[in-house]
């Protein structure tokens, strides 16, 4: 089994689900008492709040670039960013180490092409959501993302960081979601990617008409087909 470098924290939140989910997925694929091979790096959000302005990137890339690099030197097979947003620097920091960062929207787009899917709703932080880091990915496989309008994607930007990091997740903010959902329906979305992985925690399948695509859930499946053996790039 390779060992998986885990950089969370970002948030804590839905980091205590990639690591449930890896582990879970592990046993049932590996049986007895077979769990993850990992070395996890949980930061501080605080010193890791994301901008919105890519220019302001420069500070959390190198964070982001001496972490890998330090856990890539500790022994790990691979590097995994337990959440979307700061996939915006990956393809950088992939040129400068080693080894594979696994990569979320990618992950991401191979399965909403498999399910055959050519127009998806994107929700996420502003970055996630505004920059072309992860529409560029689905873009690759055919796929056009549309995004709620600005109003709507403040409100989704702050609710992630104002609320779900803190683990407060209200039964109004889950409505006001519902209702950005069905705008991106009548805009013509096939399904809805949860692109930030605090969201699916907000939002379940019965909850929508279509199909939601739940990253974190798609991120640790490729996590753990990679660390048995059989993920294919």
């Amino acid at each position: 089994m390779k060992t998986l470098g885990l950089i969370g924290g970002t948030t804590w939140v839905s980091t205590v689900d990639y690591y449930r989910l890896i582990n879970q997925q592990i046993n049932k694929k590996l049986g007895g008492l077979s769990s993850a091979k990992m070395l996890l790096y949980s930061v501080n959000f605080a010193e890791f709040n994301p901008p919105t302005d890519p220019k302001e990137w420069g500070e959390l890339t190198d964070k982001f670039t001496a972490i890998s690099k330090n856990l890539e030197q500790a022994g790990a097979d691979c590097i995994v960013f337990c959440a979307n947003t700061p996939h915006i620097i990956a393809d950088e920091i992939q040129k400068i180490i080693n080894i594979p960062i696994i990569n979320i929207a990618e992950e991401t787009a191979k399965v909403v092409a498999a399910h055959n899917y050519k127009k998806v709703g994107l929700l996420g932080t502003r970055i996630t959501m505004e920059q072309s880091f992860y529409k560029d990915k689905l873009l690759k496989y055919g796929i056009s993302a549309i995004i709620p309008e600005f109003e709507d994607r403040k409100f989704i930007h702050s609710s992630i960081l104002d609320e779900m990091a803190k683990e407060i997740f209200k039964e109004e903010t889950k409505q006001r979601y519902l209702r950005i959902i069905e705008k991106l329906i009548s805009e013509g979305a096939e399904a809805i990617v949860l692109g930030c992985t605090e969201i699916p925690i907000l939002i379940k399948q019965e909850d929508v008409p279509i199909r939601l695509f739940d990253t974190t859930l798609i991120h640790a499946s490729a996590i753990v087909d990679f660390a048995v053996g059989t993920h294919n790039e």
